[in-house]
């Protein structure tokens, strides 16, 4: 963009200067709000704050183990249980203060539909932690079942 007079005789001739005068203008308006805000920074008010030291209250955290193996079939911490009797335990842990966490353990061949039906029924009930427990590392053939015949699939 040339910049120059309103005679056209120094029409070839273009001036390459930046304009100062917005730049200062800003750099007032930015002044003027410091000098008039630094006051109100450093105003303050004086409280006695009670002083107190506090030991947080060490709380070994609540766990359910559920297990799922192959056929289905749940144990609720070891112990088989229908699924009715889950859906009743589900409402009844839901009511603890603090909330247990559930803890899923599902055989390799579970179906994903019975897992569904546990965190749909869990929601339900009004459980919010839910977690899963995997084994890391291993790998069993599609048609092995990690299970066996007890309830503990770890």
């Amino acid at each position: 963009m040339a910049f120059g007079s309103f005679d056209n005789k120094s029409a070839s001739h273009t001036v390459s200067e930046i304009n100062m005068v917005p730049l200062i203008d800003v750099m007032l308006v930015l002044l003027v709000i410091f000098i008039i805000t630094a006051p109100l920074l450093s105003h303050s008010i004086k409280i006695n704050v009670p002083q107190a030291t506090s030991q947080p209250v060490e709380q070994e955290p609540i766990t359910i183990d559920l297990a799922v193996d192959a056929q289905g079939q749940l144990y609720w911490n070891e112990v088989a249980v229908s699924e009715a009797e889950l859906t009743q335990k589900f409402a009844a842990e839901a009511l603890r203060e603090p909330q247990p966490e559930l803890r899923i353990r599902a055989d390799l061949n579970t179906r994903y539909e019975v897992l569904a039906l546990i965190m749909s029924s869990a929601k339900a009930a009004g459980l919010k932690r839910l977690g899963f427990i995997t084994r890391p590392g291993s790998k069993a053939s599609p048609g092995e079942s990690s299970a066996g015949n007890s309830p503990r699939l770890d």
